[in-house]
């Protein structure tokens, strides 16, 4: 099966669960009041096989689905069998790179929490590749620029006519963290300056100064879709990532999201902090 089908099925499935859970039914209940068996409401469920999207639309209706919520699933399953632009490189891209590629593709908006380095959606070929030959796991030049290719592809999302929202929170330490060389960095800090001016990416700054915050639970991503009964959260652990999707793992973390927006600098006071780590750059070359 192709990776987009695959990954688009799992993300129809999971949801699928989740709005049965969340109405109070049984398989049986449920397929009782659309006409199916339990076992095609079990197998809608799963992570593989066909669907029928009228039978979908029937289930989220039954669920009490809201309009944007149905209409968002009814449209996954119609496009299961669609495949991304990512299916070419599909043989190198772990499987959980490949469901959130997936949600990515389909989401309205994406709240980042960065503490380490700048999220992938923002940054440039050149740290991106500092990036991957500062990976323990050593590749190739042929293999770190595949995986440079796929994120500078990914980065098209941000300039579709119907472009998510990018709300990204970082600390401090990722812009004052020099990544490659101070050159790499100089130019990494003057893209995310630019990419604050686009009207769909927000950035702020979250400075050492505050000391402890809500950023805890470290370096995560919030997929939203169009309600927020279909947000996913991401969550990369450096040694695997983690998809979590239970109502009490999202209000975690959006209330996490929430004291870190909080927490940081405003949009103004936030690009004056990245100009202060351009000019600290620029003193630290001459200085050698």
């Amino acid at each position: 099966m192709p990776a987009r089908a695959t990954t688009r099925r799992r993300h129809l499935g999971a949801t699928m669960r989740k709005l049965r859970a969340r109405a109070g039914m049984t398989l049986e209940e449920a397929g009782r009041l659309v006409g199916v068996s339990k076992a095609t409401v079990s197998r809608y469920e799963a992570t593989e096989g066909p669907v029928k999207w009228l039978v979908i639309d029937a289930l989220c209706r039954e669920y009490g689905a809201s309009n944007p919520e149905r209409e968002a699933i009814v449209t996954l399953a119609r496009n299961a069998k669609q495949q991304g632009w990512w299916s070419s490189f599909a043989d190198h891209i772990p499987e959980t790179m490949n469901l959130m590629l997936t949600l990515e593709d389909e989401a309205v908006r994406e709240d980042h929490f960065s503490c380490m380095y700048v999220p992938g959606l923002l940054q440039t070929r050149r740290y991106a590749t500092a990036l991957q030959q500062a990976n323990e796991m050593r590749r190739s030049p042929e293999e770190v620029e595949r995986l440079v290719d796929i994120r500078m592809l990914r980065q098209e999302i941000l300039t579709r006519p119907k472009a998510p929202h990018l709300w990204a929170v970082l600390d401090e330490s990722v812009v004052r963290r020099v990544m490659g060389s101070p050159e790499i960095m100089d130019e990494q800090l003057s893209h995310l300056l630019a990419s604050g001016e686009s009207e769909n990416v927000t950035l702020q700054l979250l400075p050492l100064s505050r000391g402890a915050h809500g950023a805890a639970l470290g370096s995560f991503i919030i997929l939203g879709g169009a309600e927020t009964s279909l947000d996913v959260v991401y969550v990369d652990l450096h040694v695997g990532s983690v998809f979590m999707e239970k109502e009490a793992e999202l209000d975690r973390y959006r209330l996490a999201f929430e004291y870190l927006r909080a927490q940081a600098l405003d949009i103004d006071a936030s690009r004056e902090l990245i100009s202060c780590a351009k000019e600290d750059l620029k003193d630290a070359k001459s200085s050698r």
